[in-house]
């Protein structure tokens, strides 16, 4: 990072980067070490966060003009919903929301390595077609297994969150004066 500049408001709040880094390291640790707790900890705050955005959004409903009443009423009923049935069942939604990001990044990894594949044959030449056969092997496997690979959501994760802080860390004290 030393080849990086900062503006001077950069380097007045470096402590807030160091800060970020800090609590990276401590959300990676936790959810490498302790990844089922932490889940469940961080989808309770999921379920807190989407149940008041849903009260907000009915507020909403009758304070602005600048978005047609309907959407604001249809995001507050389904963040209430959410919000409710995380809160009441927050050990299936800690296994079920892992589950789902792994369908849809597998079902994205098949439709973009088929996309890859096709623009092989149409000018896009042996990089395009690299590319999507190995997302097309990476959908096939997520979608083959989504069980194990959503148990190793919370690890990867973990994994860049301690990658994460150690580059917030380590730019805080270079754009520090």
């Amino acid at each position: 990072m030393a080849g990086m500049t900062a503006s001077k408001s950069q380097s007045d709040i470096w402590w807030v980067f160091l800060l970020e880094g800090i609590a990276s390291i401590l959300f990676g640790f936790l959810l490498i070490t302790r990844p089922a707790e932490t889940l469940v900890a961080l989808v309770i705050f999921l379920g807190l966060y989407w149940l008041f955005v849903g009260v907000l959004e009915l507020v909403r409903v009758f304070v602005d003009d600048t978005v047609p009443w309907y959407w604001s009423l249809i995001i507050g009923v389904l963040g209430i919903l959410a919000g409710i049935i995380v809160l009441k069942h927050p050990l299936f939604s800690a296994i079920i929301l892992p589950t789902a990001i792994v369908l849809w990044l597998g079902i994205l990894g098949v439709v973009i390595g088929v996309i890859g594949i096709i623009g092989s044959f149409t000018g896009g030449g042996i990089g395009s077609f690299i590319f999507g056969v190995v997302n097309l092997i990476i959908g096939v496997i997520l979608l083959g297994a989504p069980i194990p690979a959503a148990v190793a959501v919370p690890i990867v994760f973990g994994a860049l969150l301690l990658i994460q802080g150690v580059i917030l860390i380590v730019y805080a004290f270079n754009i520090r004066e």
